[in-house]
């Protein structure tokens, strides 16, 4: 039964390409919950453990926990410590994790007593839910750096075995590639493409060039490729994509020189 005391609500999906049991971990562990809501904030993840939020502006929220489903669901009440826009505990926060292909459906869900305090609340939840994506994408993805070079390093490698070693805890079975000379479909269709360019260029190899940039399950990376003397034969960027498993699932090469 709808409650009648709290009869404005705003709700706001999106999509995170993470498991949803890697997700609920940032809404039960106080080191994780702070990552996303501000240092020194804490949860108490059972039926009427206490919910603290430290917003990095110094604002002070709070409520408590009301249901907990892992890792499908959180339901806490919450409110201000200063009273304004709403007292502690005045509204309802739910927030519901949903499989999907690729990864994980978040939705939220604010219920309040006052239309204006809901108003003040949809663009902080824009940007609290865009931090939570990315913490959790860091988290999800620690081994990307480890992940590109692999690629890369497989790229360079002429055996098909120690190739294989390279990719295998790499990239998906279903991993695409395209570039302006290349589109390929599928981890069996990646290792004849690789055979080709190592019968038609032998010796060529390709280098990462400084850090990756990473954001919510993407990634780029510039390259250079050199031929069997050393020589520079080309540059570019390869945009990444992982899975909800932080495999590469997708890459589009850029040259650019």
């Amino acid at each position: 039964m709808a409650d009648t005391t709290l009869p404005h609500f705003l709700e706001r999906s999106m999509r995170i390409r993470a498991r949803r049991e890697r997700i609920f971990r940032f809404f039960t562990d106080s080191e994780r919950w702070s990552s996303w809501l501000g240092v020194g904030s804490t949860i108490e993840p059972r039926p009427g453990g206490r919910v603290s939020i430290r917003y990095p502006n110094g604002v002070e929220a709070g409520g408590e926990v009301l249901e907990i489903e892992p890792p499908a669901r959180l339901v806490f009440s919450f409110g201000f410590a200063s009273g304004k826009p709403m007292p502690l505990g005045a509204s309802r926060i739910s927030l519901t994790l949903a499989d999907e292909p690729g990864g994980t459906l978040l939705t939220l869900r604010h219920e309040l007593a006052d239309e204006a305090a809901r108003d003040h609340h949809v663009q902080g939840w824009r940007y609290q839910l865009a931090v939570l994506a990315n913490a959790v994408a860091d988290a999800q993805h620690g081994a990307a750096t480890a992940r590109i070079d692999a690629w890369f390093a497989a790229g360079s490698e002429p055996d098909p075995s120690r190739r294989a070693e390279h990719l295998g805890d790499a990239v998906s079975a279903e991993v695409t590639f395209r570039d302006r000379f290349s589109a390929v479909e599928g981890r069996t269709d990646l290792d004849p493409h690789l055979d080709a360019i190592h019968r038609f260029m032998p010796g060529s190899r390709l280098l990462r060039s400084g850090p990756i940039r990473q954001c919510q399950g993407a990634a780029l990376a510039d390259w250079r490729a050199t031929g069997a003397d050393g020589t520079e034969r080309g540059r570019g960027t390869n945009f990444f994509r992982f899975d909800a498993d932080g495999l590469i699932e997708e890459v589009i090469g850029f040259w650019t020189g």
